[in-house]
């Protein structure tokens, strides 16, 4: 038997629109991102997490989860990212199983040029359709979301989701 409740009306609005958006966002934001620098989304955002991190270096299973990749797509990622000069893999200094995945000076300058249109897009396609006093509580809401959905089930090694606020 199913003690769920139906779903109120706005419940209902939010969950159809999240799943709409869920498949159409992706691929508008890979249309415009292939049209502006030649490359996908997964590796604009392997070369930007990259990028932020400190010395331009993660592990393997820190780049998967913090892109919300699994651990198989992100090799396949940085593979391709490596075959093109934008990323090193390196063996990790004291896990001998581990490789880390390192930013190269080219694929820095490759992320760096497409910045402008991703940002572009993001505005043009999420951002200015957001009123800016309601863009923290969202925030903070799709956070939460997303720590829920991908860790840390999906990536082993990721931090364990925060708990949701009272």
């Amino acid at each position: 038997m199913n003690d769920t409740p139906p779903l109120t009306p706005d419940e209902m609005l939010l969950w159809q629109s999240l799943g709409r958006l869920v498949h159409a966002l992706p691929r508008v934001l890979e249309d415009d991102m292939g049209r502006a620098s030649g490359m996908s989304m997964t590796e604009f955002a392997v070369l930007l997490t990259l990028g932020q991190a400190p010395d331009r270096r993660m592990r393997m299973s820190e780049l998967a989860a913090a892109t919300g990749l699994t651990p198989s797509r992100i090799t396949r990622v940085v593979d391709t990212l490596r075959s093109h000069g934008m990323v090193s893999k390196e063996r990790h200094g004291s896990d001998a199983r581990g490789n880390v995945a390192v930013l190269t000076d080219a694929g820095d300058r490759r992320v760096k040029a497409a910045q402008p249109a991703h940002l572009a897009s993001a505005r043009r396609r999420v951002l200015d359709h957001i009123p800016a006093d309601l863009v923290p509580a969202l925030a903070d809401v799709l956070k939460h979301l997303t720590d829920a959905t991908i860790a840390p089930r999906d990536c082993p090694d990721a931090p364990e989701p925060a708990q949701p606020a009272p």
